[in-house]
């Protein structure tokens, strides 16, 4: 396979890049202010679709909305969002959400209906947008620091890992906490998922473990055991995602060159 990328290489570091959910298409997204798009053809040509550049905000997340017609993109040192609607070719600035109380919006999660975005903030808080008006409906609040969150398949519930290794469990509607529990022997925690099919949970930390669990203890216990502890990092785990059958976990660290493992 060639490069997906190879019509316009990036002038920056890469830090996202994104299958689009129904087309052929991938994005990339990076620290040179710009998002692009590819269209994935037989893997021999990958002609560019277009670029959009974002003046002066170096792109610290970009993700397709869950219909694939909008591109969220939150920058490295701003409080503010764009929004790449691909429908209409037009870059809408979100500024400063009423009710939000941050210096920098990085780090973000979509639910998979495509009703919410939750912005991970500082000092511990979350914040709930709709995805339709893109405005506050709700902030919940760890103790602690949030480092990483995910979405339960059905968007009923949020896992929120914070940076002491403590996972909280909330309702979505009601916003409230259901459960709390720790990831056995996290010294911090820095990535979290949850697999399709709602049966397990990975929590990767600082010190290169990740542990899987099962929806049903994590839910239960304060100390679940996991059903595996995966040892072959041995730098700080710094993504971990599941395929979507719920086979294979990918384990990764940005920490290293090539640290990449399937489970």
């Amino acid at each position: 396979c060639l490069p997906a990328n190879q019509e316009r290489f990036a002038n920056g570091k890469l830090v996202t890049v994104q299958f689009h959910p129904s087309a052929q298409v991938v994005m990339t997204a990076g620290h040179d202010r710009s998002v692009s798009l590819f269209q994935v053809k037989n893997f021999s040509l990958n002609p560019k679709i277009q670029s959009i550049y974002l003046e002066s905000f170096p792109i610290y997340k970009a993700h397709f909305s869950v219909d694939g017609e909008q591109v969220i993109a939150t920058g490295t040192h701003h409080s503010m969002f764009f929004v790449y609607d691909m429908m209409a070719g037009s870059i809408i600035p979100i500024p400063k959400i009423r009710g939000v109380e941050e210096k920098f919006l990085r780090n973000f999660e979509l639910s998979p209906d495509g009703s919410f975005m939750l912005l991970i903030g500082n000092s511990g808080y979350l914040h709930v947008l709709s995805m339709k008006t893109k405005e506050l409906i709700s902030t919940m609040k760890v103790n602690g620091r949030c480092t990483a969150s995910a979405f339960t398949p059905d968007s009923s519930k949020i896992y929120s890992y914070s940076k002491e290794g403590e996972v909280f469990i909330w309702d979505v509607r009601s916003r409230k906490s259901l459960h709390k529990f720790e990831d056995e022997g996290s010294l911090e925690g820095k990535c979290i998922a949850v697999s399709k099919n709602n049966q397990y949970v990975a929590c990767g930390s600082s010190s290169g473990v990740v542990n899987l669990y099962t929806t049903d203890a994590c839910l239960k216990e304060n100390r679940p055991k996991p059903v595996k502890a995966i040892m072959n990092l041995v730098t700080s785990a710094t993504c971990v995602t599941f395929n979507p059958t719920t086979e294979i976990l990918a384990v990764a660290s940005r920490d290293t060159d090539e640290a990449v493992k399937l489970v």
